[in-house]
């Protein structure tokens, strides 16, 4: 009898916590969200971050702050998401450099992309576009291949430092060409650009948008994006793809990722606002402005595209032998 009173009350206690729960997730959010962008104010990642949060402001009914935690190339931000309360008030802004190249370039990572992490939703991918300086002799991605094939490793491509997307873009393609080129690693982006259009450097895998207007003015030379079609800001820019290597992409993934054990329902509810929330012809518009593409999906996928882009690029840093960039 006392066995039966005391699994009686097991089963009560356990359909009081699930209907606490299934409220708790209805009511959701009752308090402001906080989004953790774990680079700098306006930067591209800040701006996409404060787009979606404007929104996302307007579709659940409270006040989503972002939170810009800088350091460590966005390592810091992230760690502290992961271990957040899994409540769903914590959400982070992530990039391809926190969650899909940084746990391959450091092992002693504090946190797991996949493991650590709820994955909502997919937001945008951005790419990058292959310039260099125009006294080189190639107009195609198939003469650039040409020639660096005629001359090894004296060809140098910039890059905004090891381990960053455009170098890896570099490691990718010379891997996909059989090529050597020389990596010269800049302390960002703009200096790695602006090495091109001294002369200093010869190559670089660029963001698309600092890059149009020395494309525009002919101080760089664009041969080919990285995505598998072509950009609408550079039209009548080739891909990489279509020219020489069938298969060749690189993008930047953004997306909105909760600490694990995150309720499936809060999950639901927050992919479906930022579904909503992509698309609203602002959001679109204003993301596409910066060279990169609005993507929706369901959290699965988003895990089946973090799972895949890890593979992809452990097996490029390890072929490249590239080591972690110094602290």
């Amino acid at each position: 009898m006392k066995s039966r009173l005391y699994l009686c009350r097991i089963a009560a206690c356990a359909a009081f916590a699930i209907a606490l729960v299934d409220c708790y997730s209805q009511t959701y959010p009752v308090k402001p969200i906080r989004m953790v962008v774990p680079f700098p104010p306006s930067g591209g990642t800040d701006v996409i971050g404060r787009l979606i949060a404007q929104h996302l402001t307007n579709t659940v009914g409270q006040s989503v702050i972002v939170d810009n935690r800088a350091g460590a190339a966005g390592r810091i931000g992230a760690e502290q998401v992961a271990h957040a309360a899994a409540d769903g008030y914590t959400l982070l802004m992530a990039t391809s450099t926190v969650v899909i190249t940084a746990p391959v370039l450091f092992p002693q990572l504090p946190y797991d992309p996949i493991k650590d992490f709820a994955p909502i939703s997919p937001i945008a991918s951005g790419s990058y576009v292959l310039v260099v300086h125009p006294s080189l002799p190639a107009r195609s991605v198939t003469e650039f291949i040409a020639l660096a094939k005629a001359r090894p490793a004296q060809l140098n491509f910039a890059s905004s430092g090891p381990g960053d997307t455009n170098h890896l873009s570099g490691e990718l393609f010379q891997i996909d060409a059989g090529i050597k080129l020389t990596h010269v690693p800049y302390k960002g982006a703009a200096p790695g650009t602006l090495s091109v259009i001294a002369g200093e450097t010869e190559l670089m895998f660029s963001n698309i948008v600092p890059a149009i207007p020395h494309v525009q003015s002919g101080r760089l030379r664009a041969l080919g994006v990285t995505t598998l079609q072509r950009s609408p800001l550079l039209p009548r820019v080739p891909t990489i793809a279509e020219s020489a290597l069938p298969g060749f992409e690189v993008q930047t993934l953004y997306a909105i990722l909760a600490p694990a054990g995150t309720s499936s329902e809060i999950v639901r509810r927050l992919n479906e606002a930022i579904t909503e929330s992509l698309r609203a012809p602002d959001v679109k518009q204003r993301i596409e402005a910066d060279g990169s593409k609005t993507i929706s999906g369901t959290p699965e996928a988003l895990t089946r595209m973090m799972t895949s882009e890890i593979a992809k690029w452990s097996q490029v840093i390890k072929r490249a032998g590239i080591k972690p960039p110094a602290q």
